[in-house]
């Protein structure tokens, strides 16, 4: 069982940064790709971005140069640095775990405000 938990969401000026977090209960040995999707109001909820079990990243055009995923396997976590949002950018952001099955977090609302 996979459990995510996001945080770090918040209300920031356009141009602003913020820092996502999310903590992944049980092991990541077995996790082949944990990523980033968001979803903003009457919007599909759309692939942010994405790192495999190997280090290899993915990014969606849309942030590419903004943001940044990394992890710290130790500590079981998963962050997402955004830089020079736009409002654009304002969505529910949520963590995802490929382990057999696609699991999510909860999400955290990031709002960009112009």
């Amino acid at each position: 069982q996979v459990q995510l938990v996001e945080s770090g969401g918040g209300l920031v000026q356009a141009g602003g940064s913020l820092r996502l977090s999310c903590v992944v209960s049980g092991s990541m040995s077995a996790i082949s790709v944990m990523g980033w999707y968001r979803q903003a109001p009457g919007k599909e909820r759309e692939l942010v971005t994405s790192i495999t079990s190997g280090g290899s990243t993915y990014y969606a055009e849309f942030v590419k140069g903004r943001f940044t995923i990394s992890r710290d396997i130790a500590k079981k976590m998963v962050y997402l640095q955004m830089n020079s949002l736009k409002p654009e950018d304002t969505a529910v952001y949520y963590c995802y775990a490929a382990r057999g099955s696609i699991h999510w977090g909860q999400g955290t609302q990031v709002t960009v405000s112009s």
